[in-house]
């Protein structure tokens, strides 16, 4: 069972986002904040970066930090000794207590698979592997950099430097069937790691892959089929002890993502590098969303001018909180409690979700509404997008 949601005040843990946003190349179904770039100078980035930081603790030092998150782009790109002195320097600037969840993510080719070592020494304890898939085609079909015996061995190293291991798959790709998914989630849950995040294909605007759907080069999965995988996904997860806790992420009890669930939970974040965002107070303690320069050279000139990455800081009224709490919320199977959200925001609990709608959704058995706890249910989860419209004000 995931725990219930911390509050939102200042001894609650911050978590903290970094942004690397490099990548060897661009895969055709990602609208990441990812560039490809011939050379990067690591010590001008050392000395962004890490300016960067120290603007956001001077807002938000002092509290305990419960997690630090390494994201891309691809992360496991950077040298492991910057790394660790990012880590060194989160640590100076807020509290760091010993079990802090650090995640990195990686790709699963053999020169960065090489480094997983040296970042276990750095204080990474938790890796996310982009394999994507087990099978050559398909990964050829994504663009990917590595073969399916790479994404094995990257999965059996991690497995011996750090404490948490999880990785990603994508399915319902044109033409798979359900007996290959099968396949591919039973070799997956092989490896007994305590965390996967299993996305369905989806075509993001701006991509290569909506270029070529609108090309005719190749036909989305049918939706029907698609949730047919969603189905047999819950139950073969649920069957290995890696229940969904979130829409596309599954795990074992107390394997959750913790910085996830943070953004899931509404919780503060702070987010540097390009393009991050993040959720915290400004100076004068009014609730914002942050957000940095999205292209590198832009964040670097600001960096470089200003001492800090940022764009802008949109103050945020108890109206949006509620709604960004809920629309968060609702995509974990704890679903949220009205009466926590209320209290955070000062809205009245009617002023947060359509009664009527969550009555007429409730007798159909796509939410559940117990107490002050409200919650999709698996049978809604199909229908996350079209309930959230139904539901939140």
């Amino acid at each position: 069972m995931v725990n219930r949601p911390q509050s939102n005040a200042k001894s609650a843990p911050l978590a903290l986002y970094v942004h690397w946003p490099f990548c060897i190349s661009k895969c055709p179904y990602c609208d990441f904040n990812s560039h490809v770039r011939e050379r990067v100078d690591i010590d001008l980035w050392r000395r962004a970066l890490l300016a960067d930081m120290a603007h956001e603790a001077t807002l938000t030092g002092g509290r305990p930090l419960g997690s630090i998150f390494f994201g891309g782009g691809t992360p496991s790109l950077m040298p492991p000794a910057l790394v660790a002195e990012l880590i060194a320097a989160a640590a100076e600037h807020w509290r760091l207590p010993p079990d802090a969840e650090i995640t990195l993510e990686a790709n699963p080719n053999s020169v960065e698979v090489d480094r997983f070592a040296d970042l276990a020494r750095a204080g990474v304890n938790r890796v996310s592997l982009g394999v994507q898939s087990f099978e050559d085609e398909a990964l050829h079909f994504l663009g990917r950099a590595h073969d399916a015996g790479e994404a094995t061995r990257a999965i059996e190293v991690a497995q011996r430097h750090f404490d948490r291991v999880s990785f990603d798959l994508i399915y319902a790709l044109p033409g798979q069937s359900a007996t290959q998914w099968e396949r591919q989630l039973g070799h997956a849950l092989s490896f007994g790691t305590g965390h996967l995040s299993l996305y369905q294909l989806t075509i993001e605007p701006g991509t290569r892959f909506e270029t070529l759907v609108r090309q005719g080069s190749f036909t989305p999965a049918d939706p029907d089929h698609a949730a047919d995988l969603y189905e047999r996904t819950q139950i073969m997860t649920g069957a290995a002890g890696l229940p969904a806790y979130e829409t596309s992420n599954h795990a074992r009890a107390g394997e959750e993502s913790r910085h996830n669930l943070t953004y899931w939970r509404y919780g503060d974040y702070a987010g540097i590098g390009p393009g991050a965002h993040g959720r915290r107070a400004d100076a004068a303690g009014t609730p914002v969303a942050t957000q940095r320069h999205r292209k590198p050279e832009n964040w670097l000139g600001a960096v470089e001018r200003n001492g800090h990455g940022m764009q802008g800081e949109t103050p945020l009224d108890a109206g949006d909180r509620a709604r960004e709490a809920l629309l968060m919320g609702l995509r974990l199977g704890e679903g949220v409690d009205l009466a926590a959200i209320a209290a955070r925001t000062g809205l009245a609990e009617a002023g947060l979700v359509d009664a009527e709608g969550i009555a007429r959704l409730a007798a159909h058995g796509l939410v559940a509404h117990e107490g002050e706890r409200l919650r999709v249910t698996a049978e809604g989860a199909l229908l996350l997008d079209a309930i959230l419209a139904e539901i939140v004000l």
